[in-house]
């Protein structure tokens, strides 16, 4: 029986996707739950696994090709079950089974990985050669590709933990952690010709690639054109509509978080050594003000339809993270139901996942408001972007130590962060904006080293 794969919706306002890369070809078996595609969107890379176990009878979409999601992308023939047989008297299952215990094999023919009763040493710098290298790189995802090169790593010396062997990203991390002992990318990066030594022949240069707009350690080079890829074309569609659909309007508060910041130093050795190393920052403080404010004024927590104005039951906090190329905005989900110290291991986990280009699409998924921290940056006024789909997006600016009038006439250095925020004026207008930022800024100077995280 034929099965028709269709392009998944990975987020609840993406409406397209990419086909990164094709992780089997047409006469490969597939067992179920294996992933046989690797898709693309603006908010993350996903592998998709197999519905059923079969033969990948053909692909309808070309790597590098975006279509809608609901579009046909593949068909996949599900064999029956292990009593059935086909025309030669085979086990169609026992097939399946057999090629996923077999090493995968790129489009040249070598093997891209050893199962760990077989498992090489790491190829001494002498043996390399820059096509086989790259050619290991071809049937690795993008993600594999894209950390190997930035962290040297040779993925034909590793063992994959991914279906039926496949190199991850984690597997290059862990690599990397290792030190230079796996490492060989350098050649892979900018390729460089190894002699007998294994050294270098001479220093890497800097010059563009052929395609142009950046250099071969990816920075931007003056006077060139950085290719869009997908996900930065993405992002500035999205970006364009939150603005043409959305009136933004924008308001600002200064906040005293002199206590707050007595609280966080109080508390921070503590938290690292319950958590083994997580380092406590005044992001979670911020989210507790802001879901606690969202409670007060419900109407922040809402969003615009053609219907009439829904307003969300689950107080779910993004998280904007600006990445090197990219953007991606992870979700804590239930944040309300969270205290500081649960805030505070939530955002750090998927911060941590960001970074490493591990997020998932429930990562990503469900947001009901945003929180962006410009501040970390040195920012201290800003105006952002609301997320598609929520009424609003605030920010957390740098915390800068000025003389301050305060309340009994004295002069005193106090610190001050600014606190923006960017509205739909479609769900929400001044009065009820400037009532929830006015309750945001009492909650966070209420904020004190009594507290308890």
């Amino acid at each position: 029986m034929a099965t028709t794969i269709t392009m998944p919706q990975l987020g609840e306002t993406v409406t397209e996707g990419t086909v990164a890369q094709w992780l089997k070809k047409p006469g490969d078996s597939v067992e179920k739950y294996e992933a046989f595609v690797e898709v693309s969107t603006d908010k993350v890379n996903a592998e998709v696994p197999s519905p059923v176990t079969g033969t990948l009878r053909e692909v309808l979409v070309k790597e590098g090709e975006t279509v809608a999601t609901g579009t046909p992308i593949a068909v996949i023939d599900e064999v029956g079950a292990a009593t059935q047989s086909n025309a030669h008297g085979t086990e169609p299952t026992q097939q399946v089974a057999d090629a996923a215990a077999a090493p995968p094999k790129p489009s040249n023919g070598s093997t891209a990985h050893v199962p760990a009763a077989a498992a090489p040493a790491p190829a001494r710098p002498a043996e390399l050669d820059i096509a086989g290298l790259e050619a290991a790189l071809r049937v690795a995802s993008p993600a594999v590709r894209k950390l190997a090169r930035e962290h040297r790593i040779d993925i034909r010396a590793l063992q994959g933990s991914g279906a039926n062997g496949r190199v991850t990203a984690q597997d290059v991390l862990t690599a990397a952690q290792m030190g230079p002992a796996a490492a060989v990318g350098q050649a892979i990066a900018v390729g460089t010709n190894f002699g007998a030594t294994g050294a270098p022949a001479k220093p890497p240069t800097h010059a563009a690639p052929a395609s142009g707009g950046t250099s071969t350690y990816g920075e931007p080079i003056p006077g060139t054109t950085i290719p869009l890829n997908q996900a930065r074309r993405i992002i500035a569609q999205r970006m364009v509509e939150s603005k043409h659909t959305a009136p933004h309007a924008w308001s600002m508060v200064e906040v005293d978080v002199t206590n707050l910041w007595k609280w966080r130093q109080r508390e921070k050795d503590k938290f690292d050594h319950e958590t083994g190393g997580l380092k406590l920052t005044m992001l979670p403080f911020f989210i507790r003000a802001v879901v606690e404010s969202l409670a007060a004024f419900p109407l922040m927590n809402a969003r615009f339809t053609d219907e009439g104005i829904y307003v969300n039951k689950e107080v779910n906090i993004g998280i904007a993270i600006g990445l090197a190329t990219n953007l991606v905005v992870p979700v804590v989900k239930h944040a309300d139901q969270l205290s500081i110290k649960g805030l505070a291991v939530a955002s750090a986990q998927l911060i941590d996942k960001a970074r490493r280009n591990k997020l998932g699409v429930d990562d990503l998924a469900g947001g009901t408001f945003t929180v962006n921290n410009n501040g970390s940056n040195g920012s201290i006024a800003s105006a952002p972007i609301i997320n598609g789909g929520q009424a609003g997006i605030v920010t957390m600016e740098a915390m800068v130590k000025r003389p301050v009038v305060t309340a009994d006439d004295a002069i005193a250095i106090r610190s001050i962060m600014n606190v923006c925020l960017s509205l739909d004026h479609r769900v929400v207008d001044g009065y009820v904006a400037s009532g929830f930022l006015a309750d945001l800024k009492r909650r966070l100077e209420a904020m004190g080293p009594t507290g308890i995280l």
